[in-house]
């Protein structure tokens, strides 16, 4: 088994699409009005709509903009850089500024449009760094 993708449900994909564009600098595919994808060489983030949902048994199969318990996780080569660039950008949606971690990753939390946690994280700690190389 491998792990491919997460998705995101949303009633507005085109304003996900936007966002995860600006935030990671890489370029969304849109296959439809309905479904696009960011792909990284460590997995997908899918951003579909609620009108996915049909085709997975019903409306009620999942809700947009209600997650509480996820988060969307990047590792950046500088987050402190990233931080600095996406200044005003992220201000409204600011969770924290860059902080250590105790298991050693440097990380910036904020939240996307529809209130999902995000996390940009670089490992800055021996331990993490090892843990990282791949």
């Amino acid at each position: 088994m491998n792990f491919v993708s997460t998705r995101i449900i949303t009633t507005d994909v085109k304003r996900l699409v936007a966002f995860y564009q600006t935030v990671t600098g890489i370029k969304l595919t849109l296959y439809t009005e309905d479904f696009a994808e960011l792909v990284t060489a460590a997995g997908t983030l899918a951003i579909g709509s609620t009108r996915t949902l049909r085709l997975f048994g019903g409306d009620h199969v999942a809700s947009p903009a209600e997650n509480r318990s996820a988060i969307v996780e990047f590792r950046v080569a500088d987050v402190d850089d990233a931080y600095r660039r996406l200044g005003g950008f992220i201000d409204g949606a600011l969770v924290q500024a860059p902080t250590t971690m105790p298991w050693g990753n440097r990380s910036l939390l904020f939240r996307d449009p529809d209130g999902n946690l995000v996390n940009f994280f670089t490992p800055v700690k021996a331990e993490a760094i090892r843990k990282f190389e791949r």
